[in-house]
């Protein structure tokens, strides 16, 4: 039947499920686990998880997991026993570094070495996925799907789910919008098959497909853009982009909806918090349980290939964005230095870029 929800569109709703607190079931081979956002879950729901009895856990991800000294026994994820009693304050204090100050004594964390490091692992991501802190409750449960159908909860079956892969996007308007850096501009808006959030296309002038046209796929930053950030580049990045673009007649700025290097703004500031007390803009991000960099260029690539663009002259400091660009099909065939509102304030952070992402400035 067609009104079944797709796996994709399961996804999404648990996603959200999460966000607001509700508990969702995972499923993988036969395994099934209930599970709750660290971040969000209420106390209520926190005691009736430990109310059905069995092993509950709180899983993190093995950078979070550093930061507390906790073992991992399973690539990317640590299995931490709750405490019986343990309450959501103790919850969070793990799962939230800017509680790190605040609630030092949160151990000796025990790591369980079974389990199911799979359900542990999509749980995580699902958590990510929701710009949420990447720390899950988990419970296992022997009749998963009953148990999500009695308690009218989603229920995701992870068998031949990619929850890397990003899903398709469409474009679903586009309008004439004169702008400072060229007069005749066009705004285009792609949709993701999934529900999330949309990402922007800004055409500048009319590029000629036949030649490599002046691309800058830049990823959001509400800080920088809108409120003339400080701390970062990213706005001059912006400005200057669209300027260059103007000045040549013709270019392409896509606009991606990645916050924080794709933690989200929630996230972004938890990081910033973590700067303040003396931790660089990678360490903030390991601490939060995050990687360096959490981006998908990859939803630039489907953008540009969707226009019909295939070989681009890229407005960029960061040598892996070039690489994942022409990983996806894209002709890289010039890489456009961008190096431009340096401050006294983001002096810094742009050489943590430098010297641990990479960027050539």
């Amino acid at each position: 039947m067609t009104l079944i929800p797709t796996q994709i569109e399961l996804k999404a709703r648990a996603q959200s499920d999460l966000r607001m607190g509700l508990p969702v079931v995972l499923g993988l081979g036969g395994a099934y686990a209930l599970i709750a956002s660290a971040e969000t879950v209420s106390s209520d729901r926190r005691t009736n998880m430990a109310a059905l009895g069995g092993p509950l856990v709180l899983a993190i991800t093995a950078r979070r997991a550093e930061t507390l000294k906790a073992r991992v026994y399973s690539g990317g994820v640590a299995q931490v026993r709750v405490p019986d009693g343990a309450d959501c304050a103790w919850i969070r204090a793990v799962a939230d570094p800017a509680l790190d100050l605040g609630s030092p004594m949160k151990g000796p964390l025990e790591s369980q070495r079974d389990g199911n490091p799979a359900l542990a692992d999509a749980a995580l991501r699902l958590a990510k996925a929701a710009q949420l802190l990447p720390a899950a409750l988990m419970l296992p449960l022997q009749d998963g799907p009953e148990f999500a159908v009695a308690n009218n909860l989603t229920l995701l079956r992870l068998d031949g789910l990619d929850l890397v892969e990003p899903a398709s996007l469409h474009p679903v308007a586009a309008a004439r919008l004169p702008m400072q850096a060229f007069e005749r501009g066009r705004l285009s808006i792609y949709r993701p098959g999934d529900g999330g959030e949309e990402h922007y296309s800004v055409q500048i002038g009319q590029p000629m497909l036949d030649a490599p046209i002046l691309v800058r796929l830049h990823s959001a930053c509400f800080t920088g853009d809108v409120l003339g950030s400080l701390k970062c580049d990213c706005g001059p990045q912006l400005h200057a982009a669209l300027a260059q673009m103007g000045e040549e007649g013709a270019g392409v700025l896509l606009y991606l909806n990645q916050e924080g290097r794709g933690i989200g703004l929630a996230n972004k500031m938890r990081a910033y918090a973590l700067q303040d007390q003396g931790f660089d803009t990678v360490e903030a991000n390991h601490r939060l349980g995050f990687e360096d960099d959490e981006r998908d260029f990859r939803l630039g690539a489907a953008i540009l290939r969707e226009m019909g663009i295939t070989r681009v002259r890229l407005m960029t400091n960061n040598p892996a964005k070039v690489a994942m660009l022409e990983a996806n099909g894209l002709n890289v065939v010039e890489r456009v230095p961008l190096k431009v509102g340096q401050t006294a304030q983001n002096r810094g952070y742009l050489e943590t870029k430098r010297a641990k992402s990479g960027h050539l400035l």
